[in-house]
């Protein structure tokens, strides 16, 4: 029993055997690849197991996804470069030195646990741009495949470091996908300083299958929701007549797309549901019909991405669907393209090689170190702390994937049987590192669009707009395409605009960095209307806005429409003696669901 425990645990948290063919229907090579636990002739699982036919490699998916992944990272990291003083610094919006202080004094000696982040030892504008620096430099070693695995944990630490001092700047789904994903990815990559391929080191099956489960949860997590939350406009097929007027950040596809008739909005919200919550299922079926599911889900993700902001997510989710793919398949696609392997690229198979280079030929020489079975044997003392090293490499890899597969599938069950009765400290115990987490897009959707406008004056008569970078403001300016950028300033005043200003008090003190003509945060509009001396008022204005349609466009050549509703926060005034005072509090427009 023992022995066939052990031997299931080696073959999850191993590598994957080498490609076996071009052909769905042999066997024997997939058998000979196994446990003796599954590959028993004549058993249950050895007759599934032939329905799927020989299992294909994946080195070039993996290396088309980490590619991706430091890409993603990048505009992660880049972004930041740009926002993170002006958001988080100690003269931003929500200083992380007063967060920190306060979790401090909260959780005492757990503090690090609850929020793990390098702005432990310094929380100074230097050590924000640092750590932004030495992740976007990170993210480009990642890109250009020098060292995959240690700028992994650079970047995963670096953005991590973020996102647990970001408070209301931070923890969008977005941020977990992204930690989720590099986290597993440091046991996914191979290892080695210029690995190219990685023939030596092909990807644990265990690894794979997370990632690939990432990829699911986000998709069946978000369609359950949808039906969970009770919310008509999927039912009744109007989720999307509205979708793209109402969402973050929009673009000015999205304004076409809006003007398409009705049951073209109603085909898109069948296809969402239908994706999300039936198709995606086809990566638990044989792999040619997870390669038909990457060329269904893959359109859908390029719609979501041109016709609206949602910063990396859809580029990470579809990053995450190239692994339904396998080497077979992309070097299928290589010669249909009449592509051809030059002799002497470093993972050419051979001279001349029209096919992409495979997998060594012996499955033991592709193990991964942290994950290869130590043999034991005479061996001197250097040889004896080597063992015990890689010994100690695979217990922590082992547990660390097993924490984040429980995390996800708890949470996931937890979903779909909320009755079920499932421990939930382990969840607990990953929820500060976001690596295991439960995702619900768009399940409840926004039936108005709302903006939060700055203004400010010297007179308290004539209110002059601060300009904003990113998001809808003046009617004739076309909305733009940021993403994969995030601007973060942007897109929570998008969050805040839904709700009472004192569910988001991050606007009052905009307020106040304005009236002070802070250079950190002034630095997140596209202008300062009050360089040559700080306004003496400042007030948070909200508008409704609606697309124009396309006569009016045409006409006035306005994209959208806008009607000012009132002050969405209580206005700070400066006194003569330096003093902030807050005005205006009792004109203060009703909250969203009373509009």
């Amino acid at each position: 029993m023992q022995n066939g425990i052990a031997s299931i645990m080696d073959w999850l948290l191993g590598p994957e055997p080498p490609d076996q063919g071009p052909s769905l229907g042999d066997s024997s090579p997939v058998d000979s690849q196994l446990p003796s636990a599954l590959s028993t002739s004549g058993g249950p699982l050895h007759r599934l197991r032939s329905l799927w036919g020989s299992r294909a490699s994946h080195l070039w998916p993996r290396w088309l996804f980490l590619r991706a992944l430091g890409l993603i990272y990048f505009s992660a990291f880049y972004s930041l470069l740009f926002q993170i003083k002006g958001l988080i610094g100690p003269d931003g919006i929500l200083p992380a030195g007063d967060y920190l202080e306060a979790v401090s004094k909260y959780y005492g000696a757990y503090r690090y646990w609850f929020a793990p982040t390098l702005l432990w030892f310094s929380d100074s504008n230097h050590a924000l741009m640092l750590i932004c620096a030495v992740g976007l430099a990170a993210s480009i070693l990642l890109t250009l495949n020098l060292w995959p695995r240690g700028m992994l944990v650079v970047c995963f630490v670096a953005y991590l470091s973020f996102v647990a001092a970001g408070q209301d700047f931070a923890g969008y789904q977005s941020d977990g996908m992204l930690l989720s994903a590099g986290f597993i990815s440091m046991f996914f990559a191979p290892s080695g300083f210029r690995p190219r391929l990685g023939r030596a080191n092909a990807p644990s099956r265990a690894s794979l299958f997370l990632l690939q489960l990432v990829w699911f949860t986000i998709y069946f997590e978000s369609g359950l929701a949808k039906m969970l939350s009770g919310e008509v406009a999927w039912r009744n097929l109007t989720a999307m007549d509205d979708y793209y007027q109402n969402g973050p950040l929009p673009t000015w596809i999205g304004w076409y797309a809006q003007q398409l008739p009705h049951w073209f909005h109603s085909g898109t919200v069948l296809l969402t549901l239908g994706a999300e919550l039936a198709i995606v299922w086809m990566l638990f079926l044989p792999r040619r019909l997870r390669i038909i599911c990457f060329w269904i889900v893959t359109p859908f993700e390029i719609g979501i991405i041109i016709t609206a902001n949602y910063t990396f997510l859809n580029y990470l989710v579809l990053s995450l669907g190239i692994l339904l793919l396998d080497d077979r398949f992309v070097d299928w696609i290589w010669k249909s393209w009449g592509g051809r392997w030059r002799a002497g690229d470093g993972d050419a198979t051979g001279a001349g090689a029209e096919r992409l280079p495979q997998p060594a030929a012996r499955a033991g020489d592709d193990a991964i170190p942290a994950m290869r079975p130590v043999v034991s044997g005479p061996a001197g003392p250097r040889k004896s702390l080597s063992a015990l090293w890689l010994q100690l490499r695979a217990s922590a890899g082992t547990l660390s994937l097993a924490l984040v597969f429980y995390g996800i599938a708890a949470q996931l069950l937890a979903m779909m049987l909320p009755w079920l009765p499932l421990p939930l400290a382990p969840v607990r115990v990953l929820d500060p590192f976001r690596v295991a987490n439960r995702y619900g897009l768009f399940a409840v959707m926004t039936r108005q669009r709302y903006e939060i406008e700055f203004q400010g004056t010297q007179d308290g008569k004539t209110w002059t707009a601060y300009p904003f970078r990113y998001k809808p403001q003046e009617p004739s300016k076309a909305p733009g395409i940021y993403a994969p950028y995030q601007p973060r300033f942007d897109w929570n005043l998008w969050f805040a605009s839904l709700g009472p200003w004192r569910d988001y008090p991050f606007v009052v003190y905009t307020e106040e960095r304005l009236l002070k003509n802070d250079e950190e945060v002034l630095h997140l509009f596209a202008g300062n209307p009050f360089a040559a001396a700080p306004p003496k008022r400042i007030r948070a204005v909200i508008w409704q806005y609606w697309f124009t349609d396309v006569p009016t466009k045409r006409a006035t050549g306005m994209w959208w429409r806008r009607q000012l509703l009132g002050l969405y926060a209580p206005g700070l005034q400066r006194e003569a003696d330096g003093k902030i005072t807050a005005v205006d509090s009792s004109e203060i427009a009703p909250a969203p669901a009373s509009r």
